[in-house]
């Protein structure tokens, strides 16, 4: 679980509140993999919680949303498809 979490280049960092939901959204001005880092001492493994947003265009995610539907609406056996399945 990431407590906070910071990505610069998108002048974003939230901090999480247990028992509160936080919101944030921003606008990216242009495609690509942005990086980013936990932001909290979370343990041991603080520094090996990455996150990468990837920041494709419109047509892109409508394209991938569309593959998406196909490949896991249709198949019961993909309905439990891991996150990272769902995101490639």
């Amino acid at each position: 679980m990431i407590h906070s979490f910071a990505v610069p280049a998108f002048g974003v960092k939230i901090d999480s509140v247990p028992g509160r939901l936080n919101e944030s959204w921003f606008k990216a001005t242009k495609t690509g993999v942005f990086y980013g880092q936990c932001s909290e001492l979370c343990g041991k493994d603080h520094a090996f919680m990455p996150i990468a947003v990837r920041v494709v265009s419109d047509q892109e995610f409508a394209t991938w949303v569309e593959g998406a539907k196909k490949k896991f609406a249709t198949n019961p056996a993909n309905s439990y498809a891991s996150a990272g399945q769902a995101a490639q």
